[in-house]
């Protein structure tokens, strides 16, 4: 199998979207790609558990891609193998009447993760610089000062709204959260291939809903959108990544091993010994146990 190095799939510099992969060889066969995946969800779970005791740093896992991209199914993989009480998820749909009485980050800054803990969002705030500016008409249900129509969503506007994005992510990173933004890189091809499957296969029927081939045909306004939102967003410390995604294994195996790879790299992450005097006293407390 090939090895994995982070830098290939983080992106340092301004991109053309139409130039990123949607698809990666890693040589080898589907069996062996899920087996090496449940190696190194394990070995993340070991840091998550230290994480957990230690208490130092967040994690937070935003995860964004076209419909079908395979975001569900590929949070389930990567982390099924980590103790439910260190991880939190949050799936972002429309914004609730009560959200829509905030601003826009509100509803993300509400829903970060603890120290000790990894928060992931499916959708995320990225949603508010992609859905909303395909369909700037969503904009008028926040009810903002100074955007009394869509004349006022204006390219100020929009600089206006990536800066905050970006002071948010540099806020929360400069006091102890690990962000990790990845992009699910789907071709328009395989698109149409699983909405296909979606209408042929009775038991996955559910999935599909006529809006998917609504949002479908605003594809290209979506591609550019994303490609400014991560020109715009990928910095240093917040880089985002581009997942070649048109094949699932292999998607999630790379997600997870930039996971493990970038944080096994922080070495202050360990579990906290026991205070010298608790210590000393172990074989104490020990043999207290054993003579009850």
């Amino acid at each position: 199998m090939k090895d994995i190095k982070v830098d290939t799939f983080k992106i340092s510099s301004q991109i053309n979207i139409e130039d990123l992969p949607t698809s990666y060889d890693l040589d080898e066969s589907e069996k062996k790609i899920e087996k090496e995946l449940r190696k190194v969800s394990r070995d993340l779970a070991e840091i998550q558990n230290k994480m957990y005791a230690h208490g130092k740093y967040a994690v937070l896992f935003c995860i964004q891609g076209m419909d079908t991209a395979g975001k569900d199914s590929l949070i389930r993989e990567v982390f099924k193998e980590f103790n439910v009480r260190g991880i939190v998820a949050h799936s972002f749909k429309k914004p609730t009447d009560l959200e829509l009485k905030h601003d826009y980050l509100w509803r993300h800054i509400k829903a970060l993760p603890a120290r000790g803990k990894f928060g992931i969002f499916n959708r995320t705030h990225y949603e508010n610089v992609l859905v909303t500016r395909v369909h700037p008409e969503y904009l008028m249900y926040e009810n903002m000062p100074n955007v009394n129509s869509l004349d006022d969503v204006d390219d100020a506007f929009w600089e206006r709204r990536f800066n905050e994005i970006n002071n948010f992510e540099k806020h929360i990173a400069d006091n102890g959260t690990i962000i990790f933004k990845f992009f699910l890189n789907i071709s328009k091809d395989e698109q149409k291939n699983r909405l296909l499957r979606r209408l042929n296969k009775p038991n996955k029927n559910w999935k599909f809903s006529p809006d998917d081939l609504d949002e479908r045909a605003h594809w290209d306004s979506y591609q550019s959108c994303y490609e400014d939102a991560i020109n715009r967003t990928s910095n240093e410390n917040t880089p985002w990544f581009n997942i070649p995604a048109d094949d699932k294994p292999t998607a999630r195996y790379i997600v997870a091993k930039i996971l493990y790879d970038t944080l096994k790299k922080y070495d202050d992450i360990k579990e906290p010994e026991l205070p010298a005097h608790q210590k000393a006293n172990i074989d104490l407390y020990r043999e207290q146990l054993e003579n009850e």
